[in-house]
């Protein structure tokens, strides 16, 4: 029997579990503060006249506002004097208003206004009569399409070069909360493994998982939660109809929690029972491989030359160096930070370089198809010295806990 993987209960886990939060520093206005300065020295040395952030989590990110995007524009003006003018509708005035961390200057559109207009308005109250005005890469078309043809006289352009740099680079506290998110899933995933029965259904897993987050202190649960079992685990997201678990039968565990706006993100594969021959040979490869990708990710390396190194030992092993099956049939890793999924993206061809303070996963899933796949996911962070891990590796296909 793999060590640590059922023999509890639901309520006995749970019982044991403790809020984890009561100590999170949330992310205070000075450094939102900071963070407009980084973006106004970005847009000055790309010489954008502006940059408009749009609702959700570029708009959290700079401001410290929460706001989910929506038909309706709300969002902020960055100009390159680090002033702030707020886009909101009318009738949202107040709410906004008590939602807002950063000062700056509301301005309102009516129902039947149109905000792109005054958007306009607004940079010609600061002289900006044309240029290139970049617009958060998050932002639907149908607001992009609003802008250009309201606004004729500006170029605009993609803010990916200038949110993207600011976001890539977390700070000591982002690095923090990100490292408690992570550890609250980890005593997740734990009691998680411990709960299984040969009959145990994936919805009733997930249950569990939901439970288990807001014990631990997440109030909203789990950030998304899949479960699967047997050869369902050779699909890296999912199944429409999941099985239920089989003596001896592969276990994929993958999910996350979000605190003060950061998600956690952490898969887990191991067999409930005793694994197959070959499930342990592609168990060991997976870590091999996951451990070559870790090697690779040194200050100043390219985001592609870490992707490389995980293929390169697929290779070796004898499955396809490209996205063939049975392999790698993904990118190898991605950013991490108020989204699940932000750059930097461990990628074939990214020439992006590994730099202080950047958090990726490192997730080189294998799937075989008809059999099964594996996924062991942990993010690390990169420091002066290299990559460290958020959370320990999986230890053995007998033990994969640590036990």
């Amino acid at each position: 029997m793999t060590i640590g993987i059922g023999g509890s209960t639901a309520a006995v886990e749970l019982e044991k579990i403790k809020d984890m939060t009561l100590d999170v520093k949330p992310i205070q206005p000075e450094e939102y503060s900071e963070r407009l300065k980084k973006a106004t020295a970005f847009i000055k040395e790309s010489k954008f006249k502006a940059l408009y952030i749009n609702a959700g989590t570029n708009l959290y990110y700079f401001t410290g506002t929460k706001w989910n995007p929506s038909e309706r524009m709300v969002g902020a003006l960055l100009y390159d004097d680090g002033t702030l003018d707020y886009i909101v509708p009318k009738f949202e005035e107040g709410t906004f208003k008590k939602y807002m961390q950063l000062n700056g200057k509301i301005n309102c559109w009516e129902e039947h206004e149109s905000p792109y207009v005054l958007m306009g308005e607004l940079l010609k109250n600061k002289n900006i009569v044309n240029g290139e005005i970049a617009i958060d890469e998050s932002a639907p078309y149908f607001l992009v399409d609003g802008v250009v043809k309201a606004n004729p006289s500006y170029t605009i352009v993609n803010a990916l070069p200038v949110t993207s740099a600011c976001r890539m680079k977390k700070s000591v506290n982002e690095i923090a909360i990100i490292q408690r998110a992570k550890d609250i899933t980890m005593v997740v995933q734990r009691v998680a493994a411990k709960i299984l029965r040969p009959g145990i259904t994936a919805a009733e897993v997930t249950k569990f998982i939901q439970e288990a987050h807001i014990k631990a202190g997440i109030a909203s649960g789990s950030y998304f939660c899949i479960v699967l079992f047997a050869d369902d685990t050779q699909y890296p997201h999912g199944v429409s109809v999941p099985q239920d678990l089989k003596e001896n039968g592969a276990v994929i565990i993958d999910t996350g929690c979000r605190l003060e706006g950061y998600l956690s993100d952490i898969t887990r594969s191991y067999a409930y029972g005793t694994p197959s021959e070959d499930y342990k040979k592609i168990w060991n490869l997976e870590q091999a491989t996951q451990f070559a990708a870790f090697e690779a990710a040194k200050i100043g390396a390219t985001c592609g030359s870490v992707d490389d190194a995980a293929r390169k030992t697929l290779a070796e092993a004898g499955l396809g160096s490209d996205y063939e099956l049975p392999g790698l049939p993904h990118r190898v890793g991605h950013g991490t930070g108020l989204d699940i999924h932000e750059y930097p993206y461990l990628v074939r061809g990214s020439e992006i370089e590994l730099r202080e303070g950047m958090v990726v996963s490192n997730e080189p899933m294998i799937c075989i198809p008809g059999k099964f796949g594996i996924r062991h996911e942990d993010h690390f962070y990169m420091t002066a010295d290299g990559p460290k891990w958020f959370t320990t590796p999986m230890a053995s296909v007998e033990n994969p806990f640590g036990y």
